[in-house]
Parts: C-alpha cells; structure tokens; sequence
C-alpha cells in the first residue's frame, strides 16, 4: 500500500526520520533524508545518505521513484548540494528528474553551497520553499554546521552522576552508577563519534578501553589530555592501538623520553600550546580535530576535565545519566568541576532538552546551542 501523508509537516518529519539513519556514517558530511510526493502527498520515493562518499539522499529518492518523479515535489532536510565532490551535485540530478517543487528543511551554511544550490534550482523554473520544520533539521545538522562554521568538532558532554549530583563517592569509588541500559546508551554514542575524550586522571583512575561495545558505525580515536605523559605505556589505551588511534595530547614541556616511550607503543603524541593554566589549550585541540575534519567528540572524562572545557564554552550537547541513588559526601565529586560560574545568569541553559527512562535512570539530553 502507497504512503499517504497527512500534511507537508508528516512529509518532512519522515525525511528527518530517515536523515538521522545516517548518523555515524556519513561524517563529515551532513545527514539527510529526502521523500518525494505527488500532489495527493503519496509517497513516491525516499531515501537518506546512507555512508560517506555514497549517494546522497535526493539520489536515493529519485532512483525509487523512477519516472513519477516528473513533476512531483520534493521534500528534503537540507539544501540539494550543487558541486562536485565525492558525488556529482543533487541540484542538477533534481532538475534532471522533472521535479516540479522542492520543500528544504534549512539552507547548507557550507560556504561552497550557501544558497547556490537553491539558485540553480530556480534559475530551472522550480520552485523552492525553505523553513519546514527547520528548528529539528538545525538540531539534527549541528555538528555539521559546527565544522563548517567553526571548524572544530561538535562536544557532547557525557556523564552519570547519583541524584545527589556525585560522580563517584568520597574515595573515588564510581562503578557501577548507571545501570545496565544507560551504559549500553553511552556505547551507543561512542559508536558514532570520531573521538572519545578522558583527562589523565580517569586515565590512571579507571585504566579504560573508551571502545564501543559492540561496535558502532564509527571507530573513534581515544583521546588523553596528559600534561605530564603520566599515561601508561602498558594500560589498556597503549595496549590497544589496533582496536583505534590513541592520542595523548600534551605541551611542549613534556618529556621527550616518556613521549618516545608511548610513541614505540603505537601512540600518538601532540604537543600543542599550553593554557594559563599550564595545560593543552582546548581551543587549539578542537582546532587540530577540525583541521583532521573531525566532526563529533565526545568528553567523558572526569570533573576536572568537563570543568575546564565547562569554563572555555566548549560543551554543546550533554548527555547526563541520572540514576536514583544518593551518595553524600561533601568531597565527593560533581560532573563538573573547574572554576564555574559566580552567577546564576552566567549558566548555560540546556535547550530541546528531551528525557528516558532507562532501567530506573533518567537520561537527559540536550544542546546548550544550535550554531548558525
């Protein structure tokens, strides 16, 4: 039986659907679905981009919906691409097509699209309507429009904490606080970053693999902020560099012994500038992954660690695991240390923040921005 949509709304809402497919696969390209429909809105074809380099969603539609794809309209989450890269340009196979209408979520902010993409559409007699639904297709596309703009990763902020707010108890104890389900989540989200970051403390603390088990679309770089090169050449992050890349990010005031060391152990050391504060600059960090066209990082490390990327403005999305226990303690610790805000108007408030229940926890998820 043919999909029939309710309204243009249903219709995008089902191209956001399929764009999110993509997530994890299609970095450091932008997801996207596309459904194409006749005037009825019956669905003639759909599709999303499925992996990096492969055909792009509105390929993916028009090849199903064959020729009723003449004079049929197009719904998409994002502005048809129209240069070449890995694949010839989206905007000349929909004009090649005969389609009659395009419905575009929000307009690519890449500089080499801009609104180009929508210009050749017009100049070939199609119309084009822009703005459906473009808040969910903005949260859906952030970490794209973060590279393109920014040109550093889009930062998720992980972490489980009691309902007290403690990451650990006094002795530093934290295995397990989130249940079974929430971990699983965490895996999840590990499989679809292109890096996972810990401070050198959760490193020696917890010796961790930082893999996603199972595997996900994405093999993520296991990242070490280590001003000192404390880490371990025979801990499990050094041992296991066939499982993905192992960055230990330090300063130029390291060792170069302890850096040969983890360097013969298939480790990568970079040595950036270092803070006020005597560590690894975060925005030189977040530089040198966008430069490696990294477009998702998850932090998982400690207080310490969220705290000075907490005080540089540098979370955009939090992941926070909330189980129903309480710990006590006054030296017991907070997800987030540093130094903090004095003021209650100098927080950063979560936006579209969205909750679960996962086996007694409640998941809370939410972005502190929508660039662009």
């Amino acid at each position: 039986m043919v999909q029939q949509f309710a309204g243009p709304a249903d219709v995008m809402r089902r191209a956001l659907e399929l764009a999110a497919r993509g997530l994890g696969s299609v970095e450091p390209n932008p997801p996207v679905g596309a459904v194409l429909v006749d005037d009825e809105l019956r669905c003639l074809g759909e599709g999303w981009h499925q992996r990096y380099g492969g055909p792009h969603a509105e390929v993916h539609a028009l090849q199903a919906a064959g020729d009723a794809a003449r004079g049929a309209t197009l719904y998409v989450t994002l502005e048809p691409c129209c240069h070449y890269g890995k694949t010839p340009p989206c905007s000349q196979a929909v004009i090649a097509a005969g389609v009659r209408r395009v419905v575009a979520a929000m307009a690519d902010p890449a500089p080499h699209v801009g609104g180009k993409g929508f210009a050749e559409l017009r100049a070939a007699g199609i119309e084009v309507t822009v703005g459906l639904e473009e808040t969910a297709a903005r949260l859906l596309t952030a970490p794209f429009v973060c590279l393109m703009l920014d040109r550093r990763p889009w930062v998720h902020g992980k972490w489980a904490m009691t309902l007290d707010g403690k990451i650990a108890t006094r002795t530093g104890h934290s295995q397990w606080i989130s249940s079974a389900a929430s971990r699983a989540v965490v895996h999840q989200l590990r499989g679809r970053m292109d890096a996972v970051l810990i401070g050198i403390g959760t490193a020696l603390a917890d010796d961790p693999l930082l893999t996603a088990r199972p595997p996900g679309p994405r093999t993520p770089a296991r990242i070490v902020v280590d001003s000192q090169l404390r880490l371990p050449p025979a801990g499990q992050l050094a041992k296991s560099v066939d499982m993905g890349p192992v960055i230990v990010v330090t300063t130029s005031a390291a060792g170069a012994k302890r850096a040969d060391l983890l360097a013969e152990a298939g480790v990568e050391v970079l040595r950036l500038a270092a803070g006020s504060d005597g560590r690894p600059d975060l925005t030189a960090l977040l530089a040198e992954l966008g430069r490696r066209r990294m477009t998702n990082l998850l932090v998982e490390g400690g207080s310490a660690i969220h705290g000075a990327f907490r005080d540089a403005n540098l979370i955009d999305e939090v992941h926070a695991f909330i189980a129903p226990k309480l710990v006590g303690g006054a030296s017991a610790p907070s997800p987030i240390g540093g130094t903090g805000a004095s003021k209650i108007s100098q927080t950063s408030s979560l936006q579209h923040v969205e909750l679960q229940t996962l086996d007694g926890d409640v998941y809370l998820h939410g972005v502190t921005r929508i660039p662009g």
